[in-house]
């Protein structure tokens, strides 16, 4: 009887080794649970700006900073998600790339796992995307270069200096001159303009610049063609010859003066005795009038020094001409 109780006893004691055992075992457990860890999220902008027509602003890139930690020195991992673009990397430093996004606000996730997984952090951050400003047009900076002056006849050259303007515009070029003509040079920034028959007037050149939308992109610039000065042409000279001989001399002139009617006929005598150079041109142009049938109001007659022995010059001087005039 005594040895049942003892071995009752015993049993019972080894059930209570053992729960407590158990209990000690569940605490144990419970103890070892890590904790959870903590995240918090960053970007190095908080708007992105997209510029489709310029390729320095058509990549929006953004940097996402994950700062994570386990309380229990755990490894930690990351998983990111976004509501548009795409993510760049899985490891708490990402990129986030928006390139191609349509203006509008996105928000990016990363969740942080530690240990076994069954501990969690979560967090989110937000990014607007916008679309740059409409494009406004700029006419460039147009400057002509253009000469002082130019001889008549001579090429006349234009030139210009375009730059700025709205950027990515396609630039062409149209010139107009008031004056001659374009020879060549027609839609590039530097022309070539014939002054032939425009001496004494101005050359405006006008370069008109195309393909800014809208805007009137002109500028100006004027050369003046220098006067052609026309000389008057010593026909003949003779001195104190036989009166047969020098009308044999003046119809010549006559001649002279037929072939090329828009020019007047100059007599101009000089030296002799006083009185005897008037009336020499007086008695040539009396001749030429009268016996060439030549018209008075062609023929000039001009008188100089006196002395010495007697010089007469037949000049022919075409319209715009400067006079011969006697020595004095």
């Amino acid at each position: 009887m005594l040895s049942t109780k003892r071995a009752i006893v015993i049993v019972s004691a080894l059930l209570l080794l053992a729960g407590f055992a158990a209990a000690q075992k569940r605490r144990k457990t419970v103890d070892v649970v890590p904790n959870p860890p903590t995240v918090n999220l960053t970007a190095d902008a908080a708007t992105v700006t997209l510029c489709p027509r310029d390729e320095t602003r058509g990549v929006g890139r953004v940097q996402l900073n994950a700062n994570a930690t386990s309380p229990d020195g755990l490894p930690l991992r990351y998983t990111w998600k976004t509501t548009g673009g795409r993510v760049v990397g899985n490891g708490a430093n990402t990129v986030w790339d928006l390139t191609g996004a349509a203006p509008g606000s996105y928000v990016a996730s990363v969740e942080v796992t530690s240990g076994d997984a069954r501990c969690t952090a979560f967090a989110t951050i937000p990014i607007a995307v916008v679309e740059c400003p409409p494009l406004r047009e700029v006419c460039p900076n147009i400057s002509i270069n253009c000469p002082d002056s130019v001889r008549v006849g001579a090429p006349l050259t234009f030139s210009a200096d375009v730059n700025g303007g709205t950027p990515g515009a396609q630039a062409s070029y149209n010139w107009t001159v008031s004056a001659g003509t374009i020879t060549s040079g027609q839609g590039t920034p530097s022309i070539t303009v014939s002054t032939a028959g425009l001496g004494g007037q101005d050359v405006r050149a006008t370069l008109t610049v195309n393909g800014y939308s809208g805007l009137n992109c002109t500028a100006s610039c004027s050369t003046p063609v220098q006067v052609e000065r026309i000389k008057p042409r010593k026909f003949d000279e003779i001195g104190n010859v036989a009166r047969n001989d020098e009308k044999a001399r003046l119809d010549i002139f006559a001649a002279e003066l037929q072939n090329d009617p828009r020019s007047a006929g100059y007599i101009i005598a000089t030296g002799g005795k006083p009185g005897e150079a008037q009336k020499r041109v007086n008695d040539a142009k009396a001749y030429l009038v009268n016996s060439r049938g030549m018209d008075a109001n062609r023929i000039v007659t001009l008188t100089g020094r006196t002395g010495g022995d007697i010089r007469i010059e037949f000049w022919l001087v075409p319209p715009g001409a400067e006079a011969p005039t006697p020595q004095q």
